[in-house]
């Protein structure tokens, strides 16, 4: 039983080992630029173009807070594009903070749909009254 298991396992490892291997040499794709900075006071900066036309880059910055426990965040932001399979040309950009968490922005996002002609008019209406302070925050009983 040792055997097999053993026998078992050294083909399993022999398949799973080459995998990785580009099978053609223009299956490599090289990196063509690439900086990584680090600065004394935390902040960093990073960013690559490989030769295949995909580029990306991100700048973190400290930032103080006023929450004791966590007095200090890092702010990021970057982008990133590259061309998908249909040609198009994919442009992404981001802000990722404290206050609004990861904010990406690009064409290719999807978007909501526009709000119905009624249910906005109902919106605007809603708008333009003025609100009532009513006991309970609006959720007590009526006298």
């Amino acid at each position: 039983m040792k055997l097999i298991i053993s026998i078992f396992a050294i083909v399993f490892c022999s398949a799973v080992s080459g995998q990785n291997v580009p099978r053609n040499p223009q299956d490599v794709v090289p990196i063509v630029s690439q900086t990584n900075e680090h600065a004394p006071d935390g902040s960093y900066r990073w960013s690559y173009e490989t030769g295949n036309g995909i580029k990306a880059e991100e700048t973190g910055t400290l930032k103080q807070t006023k929450d004791p426990e966590n007095p200090v965040v890092v702010v990021a932001q970057g982008g990133y594009s590259y061309t998908a399979p249909d040609g198009q040309v994919i442009q992404l950009q981001y802000v990722a903070d404290d206050e609004g968490g990861f904010q990406p922005a690009g064409a290719h996002l999807p978007t909501p749909p526009p709000i119905p002609p009624a249910i906005q008019r109902a919106l605007d209406f809603l708008a333009s009254q003025p609100s009532t302070n009513a006991p309970g925050g609006g959720f007590g009983k009526r006298k």
